[in-house]
């Protein structure tokens, strides 16, 4: 970062000593494409993909690595407001804080590039992963409809299980529970031989939240989970009270490891990595973690178990990440190149083998491992918070998880949970 500043600033006082020197440095300048991305995992292969894009084009790739996420996306506003972004980077924001890049004309529009011969390039996208960066006609936040980047993979959340400790406690390794009663069935066969249920960050209550709604949408359908975050149905609904009651559920049937509520996802991976237990609820970029910690871990990954017939399980996902060229950029159009080329078959079936994540791009599915194809096969019925007609206030989508941790460890009923969530959402 020091660097960067510090040869643009030499830049800008040679640009003052004359027209000539300026004229040069722009076209020095111009040979460049520079990214800037979060993904810690894949600046290795990223920049072997640069080689190859130099190798073929002659032009020079430059991606710089920001990481955390929280300091990178700092990064990203901070240079918002400068007019410094980088020619392509990535967006981690919802939806109203996206619009409000597109607006101030930091975001190329490009669906022009990306309906050509035929909406090739659209086309090969799974639309669950281009559409969260889409602005349909009409939408609540101005923008003028298009399309404003490119996906580099999807994910989605679901639950694997060990297949060495399901043999251990008596379970078939290929037949994971299917339905409610015999995944509660399985805990207590866990129980019996000494090994623990399940693991998950429910310590960041994200992902405690996206258990429950996955539940939500199983229990009560789409239609009635919209209606409750518009107002029009109460969360202490009896299908709402049924979802809280899964997690006591869960608790009795000791399904739940020791201090879940309290487990970071880091923590949580690590313990299904190294076989401390049976079950455990994480996305499809856990392949790749879980194969940097134990390269001979024997899994599968299987939907949470039904709770109803009456409407299909649903699980969150989309877009894992996707990159945006920035529209004042001088180098605009070798921008839009590069990320036609890097979103491409070739390029994606490369980057989905060598960090085994879910390609955004359909046509290179048949490189992934294996797998991560059991991840794949359901991205057509996943749902995505950022595309549903409405969201929930913050303040209760935050009790609405700490009453779930509160029901596990016993302090709180799914009966006042219901109650406290909705007195809230009232208040509001």
């Amino acid at each position: 970062m020091r660097k960067t500043l510090l040869s643009i600033f030499v830049v800008f006082l040679i640009g003052l000593s004359g027209c000539a020197s300026k004229q040069a440095s722009t076209v020095e300048s111009s040979k460049k494409v520079v990214v800037w991305h979060w993904l810690t995992d894949r600046q290795d292969t990223f920049l072997e993909l640069a080689k190859m894009y130099k190798e073929k084009t002659g032009v020079d790739v430059v991606f710089e690595l920001y990481a955390p996420s929280d300091i990178y996306s700092q990064k990203v506003r901070a240079a918002a407001q400068t007019d410094t972004l980088p020619d392509i980077y990535g967006i981690l924001a919802e939806k109203k804080d996206f619009s409000s890049f597109i607006k101030a004309g930091h975001v190329a529009n490009l669906t022009s590039y990306m309906e050509q011969n035929n909406n090739e390039w659209k086309d090969a996208f799974f639309i669950k992963a281009l559409e969260v960066n889409i602005f349909e006609s009409g939408n609540e936040f101005g923008v003028t409809p298009g399309i404003y980047g490119a996906p580099l993979d999807v994910m989605n959340i679901q639950m694997l299980y060990n297949k060495s400790l399901f043999k251990k406690a008596g379970l078939d390794p290929e037949n994971p529970p299917a339905t409610w009663e015999e995944f509660l069935e399985a805990g207590n066969k866990l129980k019996a031989a000494g090994i623990r249920g399940m693991v998950s960050g429910w310590g960041e209550i994200w992902l405690i939240g996206c258990f429950a709604y996955d539940y939500a949408f199983n229990i009560m359908g789409e239609d009635k989970v919209i209606a409750t975050l518009r107002g029009d149905v109460p969360y202490t609904d009896p299908d709402w009270v049924t979802v809280f009651r899964l997690f006591e559920d869960m608790r009795d049937n000791n399904l739940l490891a020791s201090g879940i509520v309290t487990m970071v996802n880091k923590v949580a991976e690590q313990a299904f990595a190294n076989e401390r237990a049976a079950f455990g609820f994480n996305g499809s970029w856990g392949v790749n973690v879980y194969y940097g910690m134990n390269p001979n871990l024997d899994y599968g990954v299987m939907l949470p178990p039904a709770y109803s017939s009456k409407y299909p399980m649903r699980v969150l996902g989309g877009p894992g990440g996707s990159f945006m060229v920035n529209n004042k950029s001088s180098n605009r159009e070798k921008a839009i190149e590069f990320l036609r080329w890097f979103t491409s078959k070739n390029q994606q079936a490369y980057l989905a083998k060598e960090t085994r994540n879910l390609p955004a791009n359909k046509e290179s599915l048949s490189v992934i491992p294996p797998i991560l194809s059991h991840f794949a096969d359901d991205m057509d019925g996943t749902y995505h918070w950022n595309n549903l007609p409405v969201v929930e206030k913050p303040q209760v989508t935050e009790m609405f998880s700490k009453g779930i941790q509160a029901i596990i460890i016993g302090e709180k009923t799914p009966e006042e949970v219901a109650s406290e969530v909705q007195a809230l959402k009232e208040r509001l």
